[in-house]
């Protein structure tokens, strides 16, 4: 009789979500420093599409390894979900940075320095928590540095209503509005997503309190 073989109970998960947050420090370091230092943005834009795509590969292993694990640390939709989450905040990234190449922005504005400086932080914290999730006895942990994030997101809200009243008010130009309100989008949905993350994230805590 064939031998039925199970996969160890964490299959990775914790390393990859680990690897993921990574990666998206990386990233969203990059799209900080696009807009500080507006210069080889070519260069820039691709490297974050590097990222982007890492990105995606860790996405896929997670998935992968969620399909054929019969036994996973947290539950199964709690896996999936953290796992795209976490590939939406790349992917918005990514599309900010695309699009001021792709739109030919001459300059960053104050205002997309901001968020991506709120991206940045974000990232960080969710760099922060992942280690967390091995652990239970940190779960609190997890919980002070969601708010945190949730109060940064309600910051870039913030910081998008002003963006968007400056563009209004001071551009006549009907294409650089579009422009930037399109940029603005991508970089505030950034911060939404990761929020997102969060929210999983408190949502996994709770279950295992």
């Amino acid at each position: 009789m064939a031998k039925f073989q199970f996969f160890p109970r964490e299959a990775g998960f914790y390393d990859l979500f680990e690897k993921s947050a990574g990666n998206l420090v990386i990233a969203a370091g990059k799209l900080a420093d696009l807009f500080d230092n507006y210069q080889d943005v070519e260069a820039k834009v691709k490297r974050i599409k590097e990222l982007e795509h890492e990105g995606d590969s860790i996405t896929h292993e997670i998935m992968q390894n969620l399909h054929r694990t019969f036994v996973t640390p947290i539950d199964r939709e709690d896996i999936a979900l953290l796992c795209q989450r976490l590939d939406d905040v790349m992917d918005f990234i990514d599309g900010a940075a695309k699009r001021t190449l792709l739109y030919r922005v001459s300059e960053p504005t104050a205002r997309a320095r901001e968020l991506a400086a709120i991206i940045l932080k974000i990232a960080y914290k969710l760099n922060e928590i992942m280690p967390l999730l091995r652990r239970g006895s940190r779960y609190k942990e997890i919980l002070t540095q969601c708010v945190e994030i949730n109060r940064l997101e309600n910051e870039a809200d913030e910081v998008l209503h002003a963006a968007l009243v400056d563009l209004f008010d001071n551009n006549k130009n009907v294409l650089d509005i579009i422009k930037w309100r399109e940029i603005y989008e991508h970089l505030e949905s950034a911060t939404d997503r990761g929020e997102d993350v969060a929210n999983v994230l408190e949502a996994v805590v709770l279950k295992h309190a």
